[in-house]
């Protein structure tokens, strides 16, 4: 099972693709400001029970050229052999979708990141058949954003800052801006503002920066009667702020909710049911999870 963490360095770009152009000017690659980007499946498999599936897969269209697909990946340390699977998805992607094809690494420190570089060779006796250069976004080159301004401008940016520098103690500040530009945020787009909140419990989880951005959440009269996500119903005294706070979790996570499952949680109105389903919501790679084990 991904954890969260994984899922937010990868899904970000789905979620928010208006974060491609800031990242590619980092990474020194052109990018067009009015590109269109559509999500392609993830599934690389051709043969059972063989299994590859690449994190993320975007189609990018500028508007300057021919369009190209992007595969993204979350990595959180070197591993043996991900390097021949990488080498598998861009040859596999490219022939498939007969499109040029670019491999993105974020990491969330420089050893793997300095890793992840590359280039990887496949090939014997001095010959190379193949190799590979990922593009790496981490730590030693995404900016430090610590200033509100800054962070309100580009706030995808922003929370992939606060993603890739979450082992580090700059984290502090860039939640600090975050939580200002979103605080400024909620009033003219509550919805945006939510979702980053959201993303942000979700993903930092009980680490450090996830306790820290906590406290900083707690302080904050960020939506009316709500500190965090789990604070919601108790605070507003109404079931229906726990259920939506359930569905953003799986939201931000990428896990569908048929509308069973959302009928199921809009219509109850036990508490501590939904409590525990909240935390639940974590984890759990399918929706109806969230049920089990009740008796």
């Amino acid at each position: 099972m991904v954890t969260s963490a994984h899922e937010g360095m990868h899904r970000i770009f789905q979620e928010r693709p208006e974060i491609l152009g800031s990242v590619f000017e980092v990474l020194g690659v052109p990018f067009s400001a009015k590109a269109t980007v559509d999500a392609v499946t993830t599934d690389v498999t051709e043969a059972r029970p063989l299994e590859r599936r690449v994190d993320t897969v975007l189609r990018i269209g500028p508007s300057d050229g021919e369009d190209f697909l992007l595969a993204i990946e979350s990595q959180s340390g070197k591993v043996a052999g991900k390097e021949v699977s990488w080498a598998y998805y861009v040859a596999y992607l490219q022939a498939k979708f007969r499109l040029p094809v670019l491999l993105l690494v974020v990491c969330q420190d420089g050893p793997t990141a300095k890793w992840a570089a590359g280039p990887f060779d496949c090939g014997t006796r001095g010959w190379t058949a193949l190799r590979v250069y990922p593009l790496v976004a981490g730590p030693d080159n995404l900016p430090v954003i610590t200033d509100a301004r800054t962070a309100a401008k580009n706030l995808a940016l922003a929370v992939l800052s606060a993603l890739a520098h979450a082992r580090n103690p700059d984290c502090d500040a860039i939640l600090e801006a975050i939580s200002s530009a979103l605080q400024e945020l909620r009033e003219t787009d509550p919805d945006t503002a939510e979702y980053f909140f959201d993303f942000l419990e979700v993903t930092l989880g009980k680490t450090p920066a996830g306790e820290k951005w906590n406290r900083i959440m707690s302080f904050v009269s960020y939506f009316p009667g709500r500190g965090t996500v789990r604070e919601t119903a108790y605070v507003e005294g109404r079931s229906e702020g726990e259920a939506k706070g359930i569905l953003s979790v799986l939201e931000v996570r990428g896990i569908p909710v048929t509308d069973s499952v959302r009928e199921r949680l809009t219509g109850c109105t036990d508490l501590d049911l939904m409590d525990a389903w909240l935390e639940r919501s974590r984890t759990v790679e399918r929706a109806e999870e969230l049920f089990d084990d009740e008796s």
